[in-house]
């Protein structure tokens, strides 16, 4: 997994990453260190130390793309210290401490040791390679009972900066619960009776972050309705009585007034809201209650899928993903509406399918060769996606009504497609070899935010 994680965040990354390459120069820090030296002040860096005296232990310490595993390390007294840097990562990466002492760069698959004198107050280290100490890779070297000097930063989502907020990870918070990305099968029949049942609950968002978010039937997203042209779909709404505050809920897909189904309805209460598929296409629903705004943002979103009549082609494996943000409130609390109302959305998270860098650690897995077709949404509720599968073309993309088709007589394709909040869209690719393809929003400051996925085809590795 580590392997898979590492080349993925490689590709996801290529834009900041072809500004990374190694200068002449020695290392330099990309923002003023603390430590030893004092804040303040840039060291001269020191290769392999800055004073004599016996070794008192070694520590091992591994570079990938783009972090360092562990990040955190710790001794149990001051001294001097080996500290030998392996690269597991396809990029250079060094080891550059905040008294200046440097390892020199270690290539793919390299080890090399520095040796660093450890005061009281510790001290913090970081890639000096450029961009890289900005895109996260740092830590921390305590001495026991201690803190480092300076502060190295932290990280919740690989692959870029970390957010940038006043709210905590919480060690304790638990696991997430994946959210299997396979997307379900049409609904039989003509006429579909669906229960949609609201839960105010406390989720996992991210490693170490839990808010009390709002949904529909207890998932963020709620669950994808897939039906067909002419299809009449009659949707139960139920706001249990353990609620806090009213709810609602509005279909793009439907024809219908807004004073009508779409008014809320209190905790205790329960309406029908009716309606029939006229169109095709990939559609939002979410609670429009107000704040709209906040109720969005809380988790209170889903899709819709609207087949022709006549359906879709077959293909090898469907997916459903939904693109939305997260605006952190305080842990096990409810999303910032302040946060989310801000007039230049800066979101804690952008995540697919309600969860950040889920489907980095547990890759979707596909058929090298096989014909893929993605369900993507963008919920927003304020950000832009550039939804793009790095090492693909989409042959086929359905946006918004508009249609690019396999097979066109001028063999066009398309590199990324663009939505809006609340656009979606139906895209087809293949896989061509072995390997890893990172999907991402193509807005890469977002990428280290949660918004990076994996399609693994095959068994994941291209050279076999």
């Amino acid at each position: 997994m580590q392997r898979s994680r590492n080349i993925g965040l490689l590709a996801a990354v290529a834009v900041i990453a072809a500004a990374c390459a190694p200068s002449g120069r020695m290392p330099m820090w990309t923002y003023t260190p603390g430590g030893a030296s004092g804040a303040g002040t840039t060291p001269a860096p020191t290769q392999g130390g800055t004073a004599g005296g016996e070794v008192l232990g070694t520590l091992a310490v591994k570079a990938f793309d783009l972090g360092f595993e562990p990040k955190e390390l710790s001794v149990d007294k001051p001294g001097r210290y080996e500290i030998k840097l392996t690269n597991d990562g396809a990029i250079p990466h060094d080891l550059t401490f905040s008294d200046g002492t440097a390892s020199g760069l270690a290539k793919n698959g390299e080890t090399v040791t520095v040796t660093v004198d450890v005061p009281d107050g510790g001290l913090t280290f970081i890639c000096s390679v450029p961009g890289h100490a900005d895109a996260d890779m740092k830590g921390t070297l305590t001495v026991a009972g201690g803190t480092a000097g300076g502060s190295a930063g932290g990280s919740v989502g690989e692959g870029g900066a970390a957010p940038d907020t006043a709210v905590q990870p919480d060690p304790n918070a638990p696991a997430y619960v994946l959210n299997p990305a396979t997307a379900p099968a049409i609904l039989a029949g003509e006429t579909h009776n669906i229960e949609l049942v609201i839960e105010e609950k406390a989720m996992t968002v991210a490693d170490g972050f839990v808010q009390k978010v709002w949904t529909f039937g207890g998932t963020v997203p709620g669950p994808v309705i897939r039906v067909k042209v002419g299809d009449t779909v009659r949707i139960t709404l139920k706001n249990p009585t353990t609620s806090e505050v009213p709810h609602s809920i509005d279909f793009h897909a439907s024809q219908v007034a807004w004073n009508d189904e779409m008014t809320s309805i209190n905790p205790g209460e329960e309406k029908i809201y009716e309606w029939r598929a006229d169109y095709a296409g990939v559609w939002m629903y979410h609670c429009g209650t107000a704040p709209a705004l906040h109720h969005i943002a809380n988790g209170m979103f889903g899709m819709v899928i609207v087949e022709p009549k006549e359906g879709l082609p077959p293909v090898d494996a469907e997916f459903a993903v939904v693109q939305s943000e997260w605006y952190l409130g305080p842990q096990g609390e409810i999303a910032s509406l302040a946060k989310a109302a801000a007039a230049a959305p800066a979101p804690d998270f952008v995540v697919f399918n309600g969860i950040a860098n889920q489907y980095l650690d547990n890759p979707i897995k596909v058929g090298t060769g096989d014909r893929i077709r993605v369900f993507v949404l963008n919920a927003g509720p304020s950000i832009d996606s550039s939804f793009h599968v790095v090492g693909t073309i989409f042959s086929s993309v359905i946006k918004e009504g508009i249609q690019l088709l396999r097979d066109n007589p001028g063999l066009y394709g398309s590199q990324a497609v663009d939505l809006s909040p609340a656009q979606g869209a139906i895209i087809e690719l293949s896989p061509k070899e072995d390997g890893l393809y990172p999907i991402v929003t193509h807005a890469f400051n977002f990428v280290g935010r949660g918004a990076l996925g994996l399609l693994q085809a095959g068994d994941g590795d291209p050279l076999n």
